[in-house]
């Protein structure tokens, strides 16, 4: 076991006031039956041996217990059991095994002692860092500095990872802010958003496919894994996985290989997997759309990322960031533009809700940069955004369903009246110039040239 990760295991730190943002996984072995009923080990060493020899983490007083019956050995992120020969073999939930990797609620028989496996997730709170930055990320508020100090700790490590957050909160930021900060920073760090892929498709574009394998497939093709072999791969919007897929995807954790689709040979892969969600994966679990073996195996480390809202101290800084870093506030020569924010605009922008959390912030500060002539935002600008967004939400409020049409014909026609007024704005915002909007949109330019012939909307090349 890696040095680091057992540090990162053994010695953490704790803050009395605060409220906790990590969520560490334990887990512990617990003597069911046998003669040593009741006696427990909590599983903190990179290997851990059971049996009769006194010299054992965890000493069995069963005489039909090998000596040496058993070690577990904690892998990256699961625990792999190994029988060391026994005379009498190791059970898993009434199958010999040789070699396994353990779930929580594994019932292990060794001679005629039964072992538990208990997997739990405490929450900790971490003694915030110092420093009021880790990557890309920003903050000075207790609850974010929590989050660098953890981040500082776990990086270094092969610890699988869980991000939570609501949208907008800078989940991908956190990812590749540890894989900038790992032993792989130098590899790839790929991105797979499973909620943007359609659903039979899905396993190909993660895992790859042959030549053939299905209507299409002109060619073979190497899925995110492999793009991501040696580096980091962070799964967004993990809870958007189908149930069809996620026991392939436990499968390739726990081998530590994949099989293209329409192929039977197996490829060797090392990656480190990053996860991020905007849903509760343990209220999936108990109504049955999430596995629970595959949330063990993710969540070594929980963040929860907090809302904008609860760290409004950030503001300033994160303001600051988006003015010096972001392409939207330089000049033709390359000069920043805008480079303050006057104190009425501070304080305006720290008694707003911001629904769209951090990301929210950042249009705003951008669309405030389009228009500012001097070098500085003033409430003014600040007070025509905000203007506008409130007019946006009572059109929003406004829109009624047609409960008596189908529902395919109402979310048509909801659809439409979204990306018409979408399209218009993004015109407007860009000075009718379409290689601009569709840069901002991310949406290839002819798709967009198509969507305003659709909706009869000029744009300057007509």
């Amino acid at each position: 076991m890696p040095e680091k990760d057992k540090e990162f295991q053994t010695e953490l730190l704790k803050l009395e006031e605060g409220p906790s943002v990590v969520s560490l996984r334990k887990c512990q072995l617990l003597v069911a039956d046998g003669p040593n009923r009741g006696k427990k080990l909590m599983l903190n060493k990179g290997v851990t041996t059971i049996g009769k020899r006194e010299t054992n983490d965890l000493v069995l007083a069963d005489k039909t217990v090998s000596r040496n019956h058993i070690e577990i050995k904690y892998a990256e992120d699961g625990f792999l059991l190994r029988d060391l020969e026994s005379t009498n073999g190791t059970f898993i939930n009434g199958t010999r095994v040789k070699e396994a990797y353990l779930v929580p609620g594994d019932h292990i028989k060794v001679g005629i002692t039964t072992l538990e496996f208990v997997a739990y997730d405490e929450k900790v709170r971490i003694e915030p860092s110092a420093q009021h930055s880790f990557g890309m990320l920003v903050g000075k508020s207790t609850k974010m500095r929590q989050i660098f100090s953890i981040l500082e700790k776990i990086s270094p490590t092969h610890a699988t990872v869980i991000i939570e957050g609501d949208t907008g909160t800078g989940k991908e930021l956190v990812a590749r802010a540890i894989h900038e900060n790992s032993q792989r920073k130098g590899k790839s760090f790929v991105v797979f958003d499973c909620s943007a892929v359609a659903p039979n498709l899905i396993e190909s574009e993660l895992f790859g496919h042959e030549r053939g394998s299905f209507t299409g497939a002109v060619k073979s093709r190497r899925g995110a894994f492999e793009e991501a072999n040696g580096g980091t791969i962070f799964l967004d919007e993990i809870g958007e996985l189908t149930p069809e897929l996620q026991p392939k995807l436990l499968r390739a954790l726990e081998q530590r290989e994949i099989k293209r689709v329409g192929s039977n040979a197996a490829v060797k892969i090392d990656v480190r997997v990053v996860c991020a969600t905007n849903r509760n994966l343990r209220k999936e679990i108990e109504e049955g759309r999430f596995r629970e073996d595959l949330y063990y195996r993710l969540s070594v480390v929980k963040i929860s990322l907090p809302s904008l809202k609860e760290r409004l101290d950030d503001i300033p800084p994160l303001v600051e960031r988006f003015l010096t870093t972001a392409k939207y506030n330089r000049k033709p020569d390359g000069e920043v533009k805008v480079t303050k924010v006057d104190d009425d605009a501070l304080k305006l922008l720290s008694r707003y809700e911001w629904p769209g959390n951090v990301r929210e912030l950042n249009n705003v500060i951008e669309r405030a940069c389009s228009f500012v002539e001097g070098d500085t935002i003033s409430k003014p600008h600040l007070d025509f955004i905000f203007a506008e967004l409130s007019h946006g939400e009572e059109r929003t409020e406004r829109m009624r369903v047609e409960a008596d049409v189908p529902f395919k014909d109402a979310k048509q026609k909801i659809v439409e009246s979204f990306e018409k007024e979408y399209l218009v704005d993004l015109l407007k915002r860009n000075n009718h110039n379409l290689s601009k909007a569709s840069r901002e949109a991310k949406i290839d330019r002819k798709h967009l040239r198509n969507l305003l012939k659709k909706y009869g909307i000029p744009s300057k090349e007509d």
